[in-house]
């Protein structure tokens, strides 16, 4: 069992079990969407066949990438994804640096409407939003993403308000007062001591703006993508959710090549739509650990 300085044999086998099998039930359902992708149609049909398929069936990605118009789709993603992350960065790191450091009438009343504003879900707003976006022509423009957020009323931006909140409330105020002695005003205070001291918040808004974004399907397709007229603009989450009707349309315009639509290419499809997210994970995860670890720490 151990000792109280370091831990046994047996609590150890309990705790790495434990993250075995939470770990198997995260990773169970990718890596079964991996092995699927690769698969042709045989291995589909052959019960034999589990994990492993016989030979790397590239070809389905390939299709699925051109039934998904790919490389454009993904450009217009992380347009999509990256526009209004950006002003998120801008309008609430502003907005969350004030409610930290200044004292004004009503604080408290905006801390409660900022409150408010994350626990209410985003379709109770949904059709009041789109009256009002059609009354300011937003409809179908990126501009219907991208206003809000530069208001710091973009998608889930009262969390990233409440970060910059909490972080910018862990600078010792004694560097802001020694900044305003040495001749700094408060824009100038805010962009030379805060803004540098705040590396985590920026890359933790940063990641979960993009990632919510990216993988907002009905948002997007009714307020830039369009419901009643199509804009042009499109992600590859929507692509994935019109991927039947869309495989069909390539199917019948294919010149050659093109097979019916199975489960391996619904797989590829899904793995086409995740993989830049999983590759901007395992490049930043170790900033975005960190970054999560500091960002909870209070100060003074």
């Amino acid at each position: 069992m151990g000792t109280k300085d370091q831990k046994g044999f047996l609590p150890q086998l309990l705790i790495y079990a434990l993250l075995i099998c939470i770990g198997f039930i995260y990773l169970y359902p990718i890596l079964h969407m991996i092995s699927s992708s690769f698969m042709s149609l045989d291995d589909l049909l052959d019960s034999s066949i589990k994990w492993i398929p016989s030979t790397l069936n590239i070809d389905n990605y390939i299709q699925a990438a051109k039934s998904m118009d790919f490389w454009r789709s993904l450009w217009q993603s992380i347009v999509i994804a990256g526009l209004p992350t950006l002003c998120n960065l801008v309008s609430c790191s502003i907005i969350g640096y004030g409610l930290a450091r200044y004292d004004f009438p009503g604080k408290f009343v905006v801390m409660g409407i900022i409150i408010l504003n994350f626990v209410l879900p985003s379709q109770a707003t949904m059709i009041p939003t789109y009256t009002l976006y059609t009354d300011m022509g937003l409809l179908g423009t990126l501009w219907s993403f991208v206003l809000p957020a530069a208001l710091g009323m973009g998608l889930n931006s009262s969390i990233f308000i409440l970060i910059f909140w909490q972080f910018f409330r862990q600078i010792p105020k004694v560097l802001i007062e020694a900044a305003k002695i040495d001749g700094a005003g408060q824009f100038k205070a805010f962009a030379r001591i805060a803004l540098p001291s705040a590396k985590p918040a920026f890359i933790t808004v940063a990641l979960f703006s993009f990632v919510w974004y990216w993988n907002e399907s009905y948002l997007t397709e009714l307020y830039v993508h369009g419901v009643m007229t199509d804009s042009g603009w499109t992600t590859l989450v929507i692509q994935l959710n019109d991927f039947a009707s869309n495989y069909s349309d390539y199917a019948q315009t294919a010149v050659s090549g093109a097979i019916s639509l199975n489960e391996s290419l619904s797989m590829a499809g899904t793995m086409l739509s995740i993989l830049p997210l999983l590759l901007m994970y395992f490049v930043l995860q170790r900033h975005f650990v960190e970054s999560i670890d500091r960002t909870g720490i209070t100060g003074e």
